[in-house]
């Protein structure tokens, strides 16, 4: 087991749970059919172009500025670098998922199916990440005077 360890690098599970992933991946793409992934009127709208594009701008660039990031974070902040990584991970994640709201994209469609404005979202939003801050600084406020009382 441990010369398995050395060469792969992990645990034969996580070697089978790999394996089950990507035969997931295949499978979608050979039920789909490549014409499905792939616009020939309008190629940058395809679904491959978009996956590749994301996979290169996550490893090339977004990883190597975030796990700097978190370098600093952790040099800075010691012990207490959860206070700052938790809220920014769901900060970072809420925006993902509102941000069309946010920039107002589909207004038009947006309007006309609910009768309200996206005008609200943004400010709704940065709401929100205040919220998940202050409660992360009072977490680990709180968690410094339980760790003072009891020394």
């Amino acid at each position: 087991m441990t010369t398995f360890r050395k060469m792969y690098g992990a645990g034969p599970v996580h070697l089978i749970a790999i394996a089950f992933c990507l035969a997931v991946g295949l499978s979608v793409v050979f039920q789909l059919g490549f014409p499905a992934l792939w616009n020939t009127s309008v190629w940058w709208q395809s679904i491959a172009v978009w996956f590749v594009g994301a996979a290169l701008l996550h490893d090339l660039v977004l990883f190597p500025l975030y796990a700097l990031l978190d370098r600093g974070l952790v040099a800075g902040l010691g012990r207490w670098v959860n206070a700052v990584r938790i809220p920014a991970l769901g900060a970072g994640l809420s925006l993902l998922l509102f941000f069309p709201g946010i920039i107002s994209q589909g207004s038009v469609s947006y309007e006309s199916a609910t009768g309200l404005t996206q005008q609200p979202f943004a400010l709704r939003w940065l709401l929100l990440v205040v919220a998940m801050f202050a409660a992360s600084g009072l977490f680990y406020a709180g968690r410094a005077v339980f760790r003072r009382v009891r020394t």
